[in-house]
């Protein structure tokens, strides 16, 4: 018997339309990220250890001009203390002298009740605000001149014990914006630093070699533009002598103000080496570290001088002269912004504490940007 066709329709071998779906959104994926990392911005390129340099000296450099905002906002906090606690202690003395005078014009209200005067007086003196009374004339008139006196010093001292009061309140709003400036300026110090700090923390041992090998070619070239100065100096002295009248048997080679100035500036740079190997510390003032005013000041008070607090008050401070005329003991001061300052101590060389995280030194005055000199006395 022959055998019956199938009917049945061919099996489809399976549907493609979900691979290819895929292998399709696959593509078009392969092809999207392609695109994007094509077009993505590449990637910021590693500073330069130049670059690094620069950015570590504008940062300690910014921390130098917010140290010196904060000096100047903690001596101005002080003074304010100071002038806050004087007002308030005048305050309490008028308020002694005004309750004085009260018990006084009571002692008189009281004596004039047991005595059977006008009852309106009495009246008068034991009120608890008499000003009321003050301008009526008839009551006046009834007083003795004594009494009258003690009603005039009673008004006077109520307007002098006001306006103490007015004046320390207002000083002591002033006080509360030197606290303010005085943290915001501490807050900006903290902040420049850790700034550094994360910079230099994330050089490799390499790049750190190369930083040091800049700084020392910066330094090199410092000492040999103070070398140049030494020289210069000396070459100036030696025709200062060599003019000078033969019949000269004085014993110095200045005026008398010139020796006195040189006897201070010995006594400055006494000082001042006594402190080498100290640390630098933001807003110190010694004995165990200091910041650069801090230092310039404390050897100018060994010297019986008192300069203000921050370099932009002791750059006013005395005569301004010239580098090439610089003598020891004279101020030097740095940058634009006068943020810096260090004594100098001879043969182009100051004495100075440089920055946090380096010690009071001898450096060369052409490490930085010189702004100008002053001669403190």
């Amino acid at each position: 018997m022959p055998a019956l066709a199938s009917h049945r329709k061919p099996r489809t071998r399976g549907r493609t339309t979900p691979a290819v779906g895929l292998t399709t959104v696959a593509l078009a994926s392969v092809t999207l990220l392609s695109t994007q990392s094509a077009t993505a911005a590449p990637a910021e390129p590693k500073p330069s250890i130049e670059e690094v340099q620069k950015k570590v000296d504008a940062l300690y450099r910014q921390a130098g001009t917010a140290t010196q905002q904060y000096n100047k906002a903690k001596a101005a906090s002080a003074e304010q203390r100071s002038k806050v606690d004087a007002l308030l202690e005048a305050a309490a003395k008028r308020a002694d002298k005004l309750n004085e005078t009260r018990r006084e014009l009571g002692s008189y209200a009281a004596a004039q009740y047991r005595g059977g005067s006008i009852a309106p007086t009495a009246t008068f003196f034991l009120a608890d605000d008499p000003q009321s009374y003050f301008d009526q004339d008839q009551l006046m008139a009834r007083m003795t001149s004594r009494q009258q006196k003690a009603v005039a010093d009673f008004r006077t001292q109520q307007k002098e014990a006001a306006a103490k009061r007015a004046e320390a309140t207002k000083s002591l709003e002033t006080l509360t914006a030197s606290q303010a400036s005085l943290r915001t300026s501490k807050q900006q110090v903290q902040t420049k630093l850790t700034e550094a700090r994360t910079l230099l923390s994330q050089l490799t041992a390499e790049e750190k070699a190369r930083l040091a090998e800049l700084e020392r070619k910066k330094e090199a070239e410092a000492e040999r533009k103070a070398d140049e100065l030494a020289r210069q100096q000396a070459e100036k002295e030696k025709a200062a002598a060599d003019e000078a009248p033969k019949t000269n048997t004085g014993s110095g080679t200045g005026t008398g103000s010139g020796s006195g100035y040189s006897s201070k500036a010995e006594k400055v740079l006494a000082f001042a080496r006594a402190q080498i190997g100290k640390p630098y510390v933001w807003g110190a003032t010694g004995p165990s570290s200091y910041d650069c005013s801090g230092l310039t000041q404390a050897a100018w008070k060994a010297a019986g001088v008192d300069l203000p607090r921050t370099t932009w008050d002791q750059v006013k401070v005395g005569t301004r002269v010239s580098t090439a005329n610089l003598r020891p003991g004279d101020l030097v001061f740095f940058y634009d912004d006068i943020s810096h300052v260090g004594i100098y101590k001879g043969g182009g060389m100051m004495i100075h504490a440089p920055k946090p995280g380096a010690n009071v030194r001898e450096e060369s005055i052409y490490y930085m940007p010189i702004y100008g000199s002053v001669r403190p006395s």
